[in-house]
């Protein structure tokens, strides 16, 4: 246009930007009170909706009443389509950032409500999140004309120089991909690593897996060392396993009533202490005649690797007390030494001036 900018003019594009702002308070006013509904329902899904429609549809109202403005100003050409393009990018940006973070809820949501799949692994939405940003980044050159082929190509052949120089990071990339994918590590699994780290996964990211032991310390692992370790899953294939314990009685012991108290003390153990399988069948194998005991393992069956301490405390106690009130003895180990004595007579040497006594014990057979 090529006229003088006018007061309606200035008014009219003041009433767009207004009623844009005025549409985009509105409206985040009532999404907040979508949201607040959604959350108590059971689906999550309504609270990602709502969440992500939070964000774009209130700067999609204040974008549009300022393209409106534009447009009732006395603009050139150019200037017109350099404020247009600036408001798509900035609407592309918008929306970019938004996908990238709604995708990202939906992958959590997802992983976390399959137990096949890792939990609250960040290192698939960390990579669903890059890969929206890269898109929308693509879309805002080809908004602003910049062509997006040579920078493809260039990428291409960049990234092979990137990957030799980040061997390290890539391998622990894929290594944790692997893990994810093969299921044999999960974040809530219990591990034990060859190396004498164990304790509960934490999360798997891009480049490392966190694992929390028993003391709440945290133990960093790079993937591509978890992946070549030798390690123990106490979680897979199921959480429930069993622990062995083992307990010896004297030799004078009636064996069938060992049996039956301890048996007693068991169904007490797994019926009353959290963490027990009341379920599971207890099992008793003597099996060693010791040096100063006939010796026991006793089976139980725990609902996880941690219970297994708690389970182990209450039934020592419990089978120590109840053995003592049925007299049955856990006798300590005993051994018999024999001692020779021999006799010796001690012969004074000839004392030199200045020298110790020196004594020669002689052995009188």
């Amino acid at each position: 246009m090529n006229r003088a900018l006018t007061v309606d003019d200035l008014v009219f594009a003041g009433i767009a930007l207004a009623a844009g702002l005025l549409a985009a308070f509105l409206l985040r006013t009532l999404l907040r009170w979508l949201g607040k509904h959604a959350d108590r329902t059971r689906w999550s899904g309504d609270d990602l909706i709502v969440d992500v429609l939070r964000t774009v549809v209130p700067w999609a109202a204040f974008l549009g009443g300022a393209a409106s403005a534009g447009a009732a100003l006395p603009l050139t050409r150019t200037v017109q389509h350099n404020v247009n393009q600036t408001l798509t990018v900035l609407l592309i940006f918008v929306v970019t950032l938004t996908a990238a973070r709604g995708v990202a809820g939906v992958m959590r949501t997802v992983t976390q409500s399959r137990p096949g799949v890792a939990g609250s692994a960040t290192i698939f939405v960390n990579i669903t999140r890059i890969l929206v940003l890269a898109i929308g980044f693509l879309v805002v050159l080809q908004t602003l004309g910049i062509s997006i082929a040579p920078l493809l190509t260039a990428l291409g052949v960049g990234g092979l120089a990137v990957a030799l120089a980040l061997q390290d990071t890539l391998a622990n990339l894929f290594a944790g991909i692997h893990i994810l994918a093969s299921k044999t590590v999960q974040p809530g699994d219990y591990i034990r690593l060859s190396s004498g780290e164990e304790g509960y996964v934490e999360d798997i990211n891009w480049r490392q897996t966190t694992v929390r032991a028993l003391s709440n310390n945290l133990i960093v692992i790079p993937n591509g060392e978890l992946a070549k370790t030798n390690m123990t899953n106490f979680m897979r294939p199921e959480q429930e396993l069993t622990i062995l314990l083992q307990v010896g009685v004297a030799y004078d012991s009636d064996l069938d009533h060992v049996e039956r108290v301890t048996n007693d003390v068991i169904a007490e153990v797994m019926t009353e202490v959290e963490g027990a399988l009341p379920d599971h069948e207890p099992i008793i194998r003597f099996h060693t005649f010791g040096d100063s005991r006939i010796g026991f393992t006793v089976i139980l069956g725990v609902g996880e690797f941690s219970d297994q301490y708690r389970i182990k405390h209450e039934f020592i106690k419990r089978l120590h007390r109840r053995y003592r009130a049925e007299g049955i003895s856990i006798p300590a180990p005993t051994r018999t030494v024999a001692i020779q004595q021999q006799s010796t007579v001690s012969i004074p040497l000839q004392r030199v001036p200045g020298e110790a006594d020196e004594v020669t014990p002689v052995r009188l057979d």
